[in-house]
């Protein structure tokens, strides 16, 4: 089987040849130029805040003669209506390589599904149907089955590659998860990144291989019955290499503005081709790759007065057109909007799948770790009765004022969504790697309270999430890192020490000098998975306690998700006790007991019969009283919840 998602920009080969189009609204004059020899005079790129929008491009004249960048071959192209210049030609096939020269000023296609040499080079027309497909009876696995392993590709393996990471796909098989969620793949600028500076959308990060690997990967994760889930980032481009600002000024807009600069424009009179641009971007990787789902990041960043904005056109234009299998889609949004959540009569989500619950995991982490600075300050006050509502009906906030938003009211009531709306998470890329000195849950919670904590997030009944080699308490960081160029470097390691301004442990410049540098190479290695470590103690003991909670995850929970009741009840218990109950698909209950005191708590009515617990993390269960450092679920058949 071969899989195509036609383009309608970019390169595509057709019987003629290729055909090139390109959206350059305002241009006198765009050429293509194809072949290119090597060339160690790369064109300069824009760089950072405003030397993106307002350095020009100039063609480099070092190489080739009068061909910058070593062309060989110069073609016009054809202005169409609405800003589009396209060319079909039988001088280019699979494999070429093909700058645009847009009013004198040498590009890579914005559109370009591979860049050999980095994102400043040329693009390569790659040959979509090549690759051909043998999990054609794949369908997905269903929501309710999901528990999703986040993974850094460069960082995952020691080689750091898509064909390098497939060795290791049993042993996630192996320790339950059923779907891999990968950090952005888009190409960036330099050899590492965390994904999230991505300027090529359509093009996989040469650094970890080409297009066809990463189909390998996707085909192989599905041969393990892995579902495979994509980051995706829609809410800005990368401070380097984003070429978009010379061809197409009208992608941006000045009317709004994001932490990163310029707004994306998705909402004026010029924006339906950014919209198709990103329409596409989301289809492709469903379509060409078959990825199973995208994790769409910081969509509260997405300034959009549209309606329906970007988030919910994609969301409802993937439901409309893929239809024979499980697609997820899964939101980072601060603004917890539950509407995005909504579900049809039977259950499945009208748009989007879930999203990520950082009020579950900071309340969480509070209770774990004392840590109250921060974003965490908001969750100071009463945590166990936030996670408790975090727990019950998904977000903690649901329109109450946030105090680390200075007052701002921060959600929307969540509490007819089921909990597979949600996902939970003690760990993530953001909250291990967006410290200051990334001190693991593991060097920060005590063991017993680490242990109730990672019972709650994988036998709840929200979508569990875990980030890679947090199955064996890995001692190894996840250290921010990127691979910039000098001046724009420098600007990003002084930007780290004024963002964790807001955490205590960084208030003195002693303190600050110990930070990491994000630009250094050691900063990727240092973040690279060590496996030996599952061989030692106590990591060994934690991926034999990882596997057994999966175990009964997917034994006891997983079948009776689907058709569960909205919503849950909780109530406090003691300062940091709590209970909170489920009703299941089937009729039955799901409770949690957990106390996260130093002290037993006294219970007014035992916590259920002893034959229904599933899972206790100290040797007393609950019965009168519920022990100190203790997390217990129980599961109660119908009738006995019931009563």
């Amino acid at each position: 089987m071969r899989r195509h998602h036609e383009l309608p920009f970019g390169a595509e080969p057709v019987p003629e040849g290729v055909r090139f189009r390109l959206w350059a609204p305002g241009a006198q004059s765009v050429l293509l130029l194809l072949k290119e020899d090597k060339c160690p005079h790369p064109s300069p790129s824009p760089q950072a805040g405003e030397g993106v929008r307002r350095q020009p491009l100039q063609p480099s004249p070092a190489c080739g003669g009068g061909l910058a960048g070593g062309f060989t071959g110069v073609l016009p192209m054809h202005p169409e209506a609405g800003g589009w210049w396209s060319l079909t030609t039988d001088a280019a096939a699979v494999r070429t390589r093909y700058r645009y020269r847009v009013d004198g000023m040498e590009v890579p296609d914005p559109a370009s599904r591979y860049q050999p040499d980095g994102v400043h080079a040329a693009s390569e027309v790659i040959d979509p149907a090549a690759h051909r497909w043998t999990d054609t009876g794949w369908r997905g696995r269903p929501w309710e089955e999901i528990v999703i392993y986040e993974l850094h590709v460069g960082a995952f393996s020691a080689d750091g590659t898509f064909a390098s990471a497939i060795p290791h796909l049993d042993e996630l098989a192996e320790l339950g998860v059923t779907a891999i969620e990968l950090m952005p793949v888009a190409a960036f600028p330099g050899e590492r990144n965390w994904g999230y500076d991505g300027v090529q959308l359509f093009a996989p990060a040469a650094s970890y291989g080409r297009p066809e690997d990463l189909k390998a990967l996707v085909e192989a994760c599905h041969a393990r019955g892995l579902a495979v889930l994509l980051d995706v980032v829609y809410n800005h481009f990368g401070p380097e290499g984003n070429y978009l600002h010379v061809v197409a000024r009208d992608f941006f807009t000045q009317r709004h503005h994001t932490p990163w600069g310029a707004a994306i424009n998705y909402d004026d009179e010029s924006a339906r081709p950014v919209r198709e641009f990103m329409l596409h971007n989301a289809l492709y990787w469903l379509d060409e790759f078959h990825f199973d789902g995208l994790r769409l990041d910081a969509v509260h960043a997405i300034v959009d007065d549209s309606e329906p904005d970007i988030v919910s056109e994609i969301a409802a234009t993937i439901r409309q057109r893929i239809t024979n299998r499980h697609i997820h889609l899964v939101l980072e949004n601060d603004h917890n909007e539950a509407r995005r959540l909504a579900r049809q009569q039977d259950g499945r989500a009208i748009g989007h799948s879930a999203q990520w619950n950082d009020d579950l995991h900071h309340a969480l982490h509070v209770l774990v770790t004392g840590q109250t600075g921060g974003y965490y300050s908001d969750y100071a006050d009463r945590p166990i009765a936030h996670l408790g509502r975090a727990l019950a009906t998904g977000f903690a906030y649901q329109g109450e004022p946030s105090p680390y938003r200075e007052g701002r009211l921060r959600g929307e009531p969540s509490g007819e969504l089921p909990a597979t709306a949600f996902v939970s998470f003690l760990q993530n890329h953001d909250q291990v790697g967006n410290t200051p000195f990334v001190v693991l849950i593991n060097g920060r919670a005590p063991e017993i309270l680490h242990h109730a904590a990672v019972a709650i997030v994988l036998l709840s009944p929200q979508v569990p999430l875990l980030f890679m080699g947090e199955e064996w308490a890995s001692a190894r960081p996840f250290l921010f890192f990127c691979d910039f160029a000098p001046q724009l470097a420098e600007a990003v390691r002084q930007g780290r020490r004024r963002e964790f301004g807001q955490f205590p442990e960084f208030a003195e410049a002693a303190a600050q000098d110990r930070l990491p540098d994000p630009t250094a190479e050691t900063s990727l290695s240092a973040s690279r998975l060590d496996r030996a470590e599952r061989e030692r103690q106590p990591q060994a003991g934690w991926l034999a306690r990882y596997r057994r909670l999966l175990a009964l995850r997917a034994r006891e929970i997983v079948p009776r998700l689907h058709g569960m009741a909205p919503g849950g009840q909780h109530r406090l218990l003691g300062p940091a006790a709590l209970r909170v109950d489920w009703r299941l698909g089937d009729g039955s209950t799901l409770r949690l007991l957990a106390n996260f005191a130093d002290s037993a708590v006294a219970l007014s009515e035992p916590a259920a019969d002893a034959e229904a617990l599933l899972y206790c993390t100290t040797p007393e269960a609950p019965s009168n009283r519920l022990p100190a450092a203790c997390a217990a679920f129980f599961l109660l058949p119908a009738k006995a919840a019931a009563r």
